[in-house]
């Protein structure tokens, strides 16, 4: 079953045959190759990255509600402040499906944290979902935006309007939430002299807001809430 807020985003696509074609492998993101089926971790327990921004449990499900959500927005400046036109299906299935086959190149270890898998020794996320849009037969335009969701880095640069949307909503949270984690275990190693491990958005969040509002007091506070829900959680 799809995340409610992802099934939210999904049910925005006004095309019928697109928001099918886009549940459909929402809801068993699976690659052929070489006739073994690679299906990876779910979708609703798999962070984003492994390292650099939404690296955690249920990270890939924020990460893409979070930029759906950004990406409307530049819609609405688009349309309302530019008076532009802009394509909001493609947009919204751009963000569902732009890291859908994350999830494919990850594992779970036997200590609970993420690493690659074999498949991505020899492909990139990227490469994965693209030459799957093509063999679904998805629209070219769609494949163009998530074929060119990494800008400048990618295999291609973004060519259309929503395209652009696309990756600089992608890029905006992922900078966001990875500077936000990186600030946050910063401030714990300086002032607690400790280290908190998997960081959520939600722990990250509090520690740099509990900062801002009582300096190195709050941040210590924060650590100790943070660290005693941990251990209740696991009894």
């Amino acid at each position: 079953m799809l995340d409610p807020k992802i099934r939210s985003l999904v049910e925005k696509i006004r095309d019928r045959k697109l928001r099918k074609k886009v549940a459909d492998l929402l809801n068993k993101p699976s690659f052929l190759i070489n006739g073994k089926e690679y299906l990876g971790v779910s979708l609703e327990v798999s962070p984003a990255g492994l390292s650099h921004h939404h690296s955690y449990l249920g990270g890939f499900t924020e990460h893409v509600v979070s930029a759906g959500t950004i990406a409307l927005a530049m819609c609405d400046c688009v349309e309302e402040v530019y008076g532009g036109v802009v394509n909001r299906d493609l947009v919204v299935a751009g963000i569902l499906l732009h890291d859908v086959f994350k999830p494919l190149t990850y594992k779970v270890d036997e200590d609970g944290y993420y690493s690659s898998t074999r498949l991505a020794d020899y492909l990139d996320h990227s490469s994965l979902i693209v030459s799957e849009l093509v063999r679904r037969d998805f629209p070219l335009e769609l494949v163009h935006i998530v074929a060119a969701h990494h800008g400048g880095y990618g295999a291609v640069r973004p060519r259309t309007v929503e395209a652009l949307i696309c990756h600089l909503a992608d890029l905006v949270d992922s900078r966001l939430n990875g500077d936000v984690l990186n600030a946050a275990s910063y401030l714990v190693r300086r002032i607690v002299g400790e280290e908190l491990p998997a960081l959520s958005s939600k722990e990250a969040f509090e520690i740099v807001h509990c900062k801002a509002a009582e300096g190195e007091d709050g941040v210590r506070k924060a650590y100790r809430r943070i660290v005693e829900e941990r251990k209740a959680r696991k009894t």
